[in-house]
């Protein structure tokens, strides 16, 4: 063990024999070539992330890497622990230690924690699951991962941060050696993050060698020996970040081909009358309905403004959109809302999106678009009527909106009959802000709209949301991420347990001015 710690507290590690050489890799779909000769190589007990653009290729090499694409079905060759390695599937890399977390978690939530971590690896005695084996390991890994939570809890009773922690937790279980997690902060928030990143940090004093897809680079930079950018399925660089300071502008400049001249696009606020009013708004529940999950809120939003929304997790920001967007979250929800001053039925989705409300859910894979449907469909999704004659589709007019909102949101795809799903997650959410302006709202809410995006897509974003705001949209912008809050919002309010308790302009907008005002109500008695 003390050979393997000593492996991490010096950077010479990098001098060791590579774990991992992927030599010359080379993968493509039908004409689309998804990598091009791409090297990589991962010394023994290193934190390697590996960053790029949505589309560069980073998932797709993993995949190569852990035998999702099986040996045959790509170019060039994997040499692992100083071997040539031909993988089938999963199960052959998994024998080998190497074990790949991808963004979407593969727990079953109406299973126990134990019962994940051992799906399909479960002690047996006798050809019978022991379970007493099962429970004792299972607590055993959950105190190495820092969860106290007993194995018998049902995986559905946990938070995302929690549910990231049993999935390493599983991947212990099956003696990894090469932990490959693919975006594992992209739902977290910044506690759960930090947790997540001293785990990787302590994984390599014990010799576990990681490799980190993020698109979030300050995370990068405070775990990672070195950084790998892909750019169009090629290798750009490896950056040693013991050799000197890895500046996040390099970074970017390999991954996008271009400076960013700021992060946020410069933009001069034109602000009007109150767009939307908000009174005495509450909301429960759905399920325990003596929980107040929104307080008794007062919200107002002007004409050319983008008020960001700041909160902890579980501090209310989505069940407060939701349930302001045809009280599609909750129970018992009360208060009044008034669009360019007049009052608005908002209860139902149809009635919202008539009085002129959008909402850009947070989870856009799952209740923002239809993936396997084309870009086509997905873009006439929320106004049929708007592409309909005589209460029936009129294809040519739904195929001319869509390719007008293709054009208009620079949406990269073959043509609008391409599967949604196929395309890049900046590109999917190109496609979502198309299906609400195409009901032509007065009020855009937008929940974590640049989540799992990188750095090029999301600068795009924010051109879009800053042309709505000059449009004389009004724009709420909820983010986890407060340096996105503060490069783009003209104010922002405070959110904490369900209530608004706090605002700050936003030539004042600083991270601690917004954490102060969080952590002054939070320590507040009850």
């Amino acid at each position: 063990m003390e050979t393997m710690r000593n492996l991490k507290d010096s950077p010479q590690a990098a001098s060791n024999a590579p774990i991992l050489e992927m030599r010359g890799i080379s993968k493509s779909f039908g004409a689309v070539k998804a990598l091009s000769d791409v090297s990589f190589s991962v010394a023994p007990g290193e934190i390697h992330a590996l960053v790029g653009e949505n589309g560069a290729g980073k998932s797709t090499l993993m995949k190569v890497l852990s035998g999702v694409y099986p040996h045959g079905s790509y170019g060039g060759s994997i040499v692992y622990d100083g071997e040539e390695r031909r993988f089938r599937d999963i199960n052959d890399s998994e024998a080998l230690g190497i074990i790949i977390i991808h963004q979407e978690l593969a727990l079953i939530p109406l299973m126990s924690i134990a019962e994940n971590i051992f799906l399909g690896n479960a002690p047996a005695r006798f050809g019978v699951i022991d379970r007493s084996a099962v429970h004792t390991r299972a607590k055993a890994l959950l105190a190495k991962v820092g969860l106290s939570e007993a194995p018998d809890t049902l995986v559905t009773n946990i938070g995302v941060g929690k549910q990231q922690l049993v999935e390493i937790a599983k991947a212990l279980s099956k003696e990894v050696r090469l932990l490959i997690l693919d975006e594992p902060t992209a739902s977290l928030n910044e506690q759960d993050s930090a947790a997540l990143l001293a785990l990787l940090k302590e994984f390599r004093t014990q010799g576990i060698t990681s490799i980190l897809i993020s698109h979030k680079l300050n995370e990068i930079k405070d775990v990672a020996d070195k950084i790998t950018v892909l750019r169009d399925g090629r290798t750009v660089a490896t950056l040693d970040c013991h050799a000197g300071e890895v500046e996040e502008d390099d970074i970017i400049r390999k991954m996008v081909d271009r400076d960013l001249e700021s992060r946020y696009p410069k933009r001069t606020p034109d602000i009007g009358d109150v767009i939307l009013k908000v009174t005495d708004w509450s909301a429960y529940h759905p399920q325990h309905s003596d929980r107040q999950m929104v307080k008794n809120v007062a919200f107002e939003l002007r004409k050319g403004e983008i008020v960001g929304i700041a909160g902890l997790m579980g501090a209310g920001r989505t069940e407060f959109a939701m349930s302001l967007f045809g009280k599609s979250y909750g129970r018992n929800i009360s208060g009044s809302v008034e669009i360019n001053g007049k009052p608005v039925d908002v209860s139902t989705v149809d009635r919202a999106i008539a009085a002129g409300l959008a909402y850009v859910t947070e989870d856009r894979k799952h209740l923002g678009l239809l993936l396997a449907e084309d870009v086509r469909k997905n873009v006439s999704l929320a106004n049929l009527p708007g592409v309909a004659e005589r209460g029936l589709i009129d294809d040519m007019r739904e195929l001319s909106v869509a390719n007008d909102y293709r054009a208009r949101m620079r949406i990269r795809s073959h043509n609008v009959y391409q599967e949604t799903g196929k395309l890049s997650g900046g590109n999917q959410q190109k496609v979502v802000l198309s299906k609400w302006l195409f009901t032509d709202p007065h009020v855009l809410i937008l929940d974590e709209p640049t989540r799992g995006i990188d750095v090029g897509a999301k600068y795009e974003i924010y051109s879009i949301i800053n042309e709505l705001a000059a449009s004389g949209k009004g724009v709420v912008f909820i983010s986890s991420e407060m340096p996105e809050l503060i490069g783009m919002c003209d104010r922002i309010v405070v959110m904490h347990e369900g209530a608004f308790v706090g605002e700050v302009a936003g030539e004042q907008a600083t991270q601690e001015n917004i954490m102060r005002a969080i952590m002054r109500h939070k320590r507040r008695p009850e």
